[in-house]
């Protein structure tokens, strides 16, 4: 982990914004593809660039901004690595939008998210919250052998009851999907399932498959030796240097996906959920008399 003075914060316009307060991770996540070579990270993945005056950029962005709208972050680097918990730097960048009245949408994988709960909570009834997280592998045991330095999947869907129970809706992710070795009928209906009972309001899924490029390819490969030994090869002989990776089950899983998020009134396009996301309450809005 390493510190740096950032020149800006804030990217995207209008109702979307979004921040990166770290930049890396140390997840373990073995198909991260914030690992690409084109996004042109000048330093080991692991050693976690930080943003250490992150909080005062945005507090003097979200200062100068007539236009309120909602922020996210998580997008190339979980906001919630275990470095936050010493750090805090998520935390006062969620005091910063919820004394400014910004809404906020955050994408994790872990239950650290839980210890800002009372902010997660305030900026939900005074604007517009969204807790956002990533499912990927059904069976804890497998989630450990393909993200092992974050919670359980299992942990992950209390954490999304938690946020129901607290009137916080929840978006999740369920990408990738690894070709192999988690585009089964069985996980697919496991993480549906998990999902349903959470009632999570969207589920935001590309297709049942992942993106393999540049810096991202060479470690998931490597990873794969070590974790799958042999299926590299079925990768190579399946994919050779595809971008999109889909798994031979997309159709019958993408089927099944939106079947039972259409009958569980679930948003279950990327699209549906980005609107529904970037939508944001006018609290200057009046119902008419007529």
């Amino acid at each position: 982990m390493h510190m740096t003075e950032a020149k800006g914060i804030l990217s995207g316009s209008g109702n979307a914004l979004g921040m990166n307060i770290y930049r890396g991770c140390t997840h373990g996540c073995i198909y991260c593809d914030s690992r690409s070579a084109c996004y042109q990270m000048n330093h080991p993945f692991e050693d976690v660039e930080v943003k250490r005056n992150a909080p005062e950029l945005l507090e003097k962005a979200l200062r100068s901004r007539r236009k309120k709208g909602m922020i996210a972050t998580g997008s190339m680097s979980d906001p919630y690595m275990p470095a936050e918990a010493q750090l805090q730097l998520t935390r006062r960048c969620l005091k910063i939008i919820r004394a400014y009245g910004f809404g906020a949408a955050v994408l994790t994988k872990s239950d650290l998210i839980l210890r800002d709960l009372d902010l997660l909570r305030d900026i939900s009834r005074n604007t517009k919250c969204v807790v956002q997280m990533t499912l990927t592998a059904a069976d804890d045991a497998l989630s450990r052998r393909i993200e092992p330095n974050v919670c359980t999947s299992a942990r992950r869907i209390q954490v999304l009851e938690i946020m129901r129970s607290e009137g916080i809706p929840t978006i999740v992710w369920l990408s990738p999907v690894l070709p192999f070795i988690s585009d089964t009928e069985e996980n697919l209906r496991e993480i549906l399932d998990g999902c349903i009972h959470a009632d999570v309001k969207g589920i935001i899924c590309f297709g049942m498959g992942m993106t393999l490029r540049e810096g991202n390819r060479e470690y998931y490969y490597e990873m794969l030796d070590r974790k799958f030994p042999g299926l590299r090869a079925v990768y190579e002989s399946t994919y050779g240097t595809a971008y999109e990776v889909m798994s031979p089950r997309s159709a019958e899983l993408m089927r099944l996906f939106h079947d039972t998020c259409s009958a569980h009134h679930i948003l279950h396009t990327p699209e549906s959920c980005f609107a529904w996301m970037r939508e944001f309450p006018n609290p200057y809005e009046q119902l008419s008399l007529f």
